[in-house]
């Protein structure tokens, strides 16, 4: 039993950036698809695929490197929120993640978006990584 699948996801991700692999199997949520798709929407990984059997499903990522230097795309994946300490941010309060130049993803009532997102919908929620 994982007390925390996010931190899992990430933390997964990070270890195959680590160990310079190409692809990385993920078990399947709805909020880990989210977090792959907007992933792939800012340009932080290559591609994904979401793999359903019978039981839960795998979410395939093909994940990005920079082709002179092999160095890859995401530096940084940080969980801010996680089940003890919970944080949450109303709209206006949505924290920069480097000054603009990385991500917030953000669960909101309307779904997860990015921070930027979420400020121009006007919603706050809970921040749940970010990723630069």
């Amino acid at each position: 039993m994982i007390t925390d699948p996010i931190a899992d996801y990430l933390t997964r991700v990070r270890n195959a950036i680590m160990a310079g692999h190409r692809v990385v199997k993920i078990p399947a949520s709805k909020i880990k698809k989210e977090i792959t798709k907007i992933l792939f929407d800012q340009g932080y990984i290559l591609s994904y695929k979401f793999e359903d059997n019978n039981i839960q499903g795998t979410i395939k990522i093909a994940l990005k490197y920079n082709r002179e230097t092999k160095a890859s795309v995401i530096k940084k994946l940080q969980r801010v929120s996680t089940p003890g300490l919970r944080k949450y941010f109303g709209a206006d309060e949505l924290p920069r993640v480097l000054n603009g130049l990385g991500i917030a993803i953000v669960s909101t009532s309307k779904g997860v978006m990015t921070s930027k997102q979420a400020r121009q919908q006007h919603v706050g929620g809970e921040v749940l990584c970010f990723v630069y």
